[in-house]
């Protein structure tokens, strides 16, 4: 293991990075955006709005993701356009995460049992009412495991950026490997950036799953029977 060789890249590492996470976090938070707006439209239940949404979420769940950047960012120009390496992998993350997202709303929403919409409608609340009070706290509740599942699966899909020419952490390994032939020091040093990102989210995850299941849905009101 060269160490000096280790100690000259690494803020190449470092910069490949930043723009790992920033590209990560733009993409789950337009993901949680389109997740949550097709949990929506299922729950309106609008005929041709579901039916469009449920397309989305198919399409989006059985087809890779390199394929999708591959549309994105040879395809697209074909017919007039062109995206930068940056935009496709933000837009391709988010039309890839917001079907995971969505179905996992959507199974909080449908564990929310049925009694506590009843319930509330006995005591004189009204569908919206009930759906953004007691329905929505208790989905979001159930649902935080597969959030942070979820967004840990995101991060870790962002590897593929690097085949549209987007200087990620991956780019940046292949490029030190092809020009040095440095291969352990190049992995070793992006094993250790992805274990530098993911390993922080991933003991927050834990936290807050914790922290959901020691609450439980007592603040509901109804749920707790007070």
């Amino acid at each position: 293991m060269d160490l000096s060789f280790i100690s000259a890249y690494t803020p190449m590492y470092i910069e490949a990075a930043g723009l790992t996470i920033r590209i990560a976090l733009y993409g789950i938070a337009g993901a949680f955006g389109v997740g949550i707006l097709c949990s929506l439209i299922k729950e309106l239940n609008i005929p041709v709005l579901k039916q469009l949404a449920q397309i989305y979420i198919e399409l989006s769940r059985n087809t890779p993701l390199l394929i999708q950047l591959f549309f994105l960012y040879f395809g697209l120009p074909k017919l007039g356009i062109v995206l930068s390496s940056e935009t496709c992998a933000v837009t391709g993350l988010i039309f890839l995460g917001g079907s995971y997202m969505a179905e996992g709303f959507r199974a909080g929403i449908d564990g929310v049992p049925q009694i506590q919409r009843e319930s509330a409608y006995s005591l004189g609340m009204t569908k919206k009412q009930t759906f953004w009070r007691i329905v929505v706290p208790q989905a979001v509740a159930t649902s935080v495991p597969v959030f942070c599942a979820n967004i840990i699966f995101l991060i870790k899909e962002t590897s593929v950026f690097s085949a549209v020419a987007l200087a990620d952490l991956m780019y940046v390994t292949k490029d030190l490997i092809g020009l040095y032939y440095k291969t352990d020091e190049a992995l070793f040093m992006l094993v250790v950036s992805y274990l530098v990102i993911l390993l922080p989210i991933s003991l927050l995850s834990s936290y807050m799953e914790r922290r959901v299941r020691y609450a439980g849905f007592g603040n509901t009101g109804i749920v707790s029977g007070h």
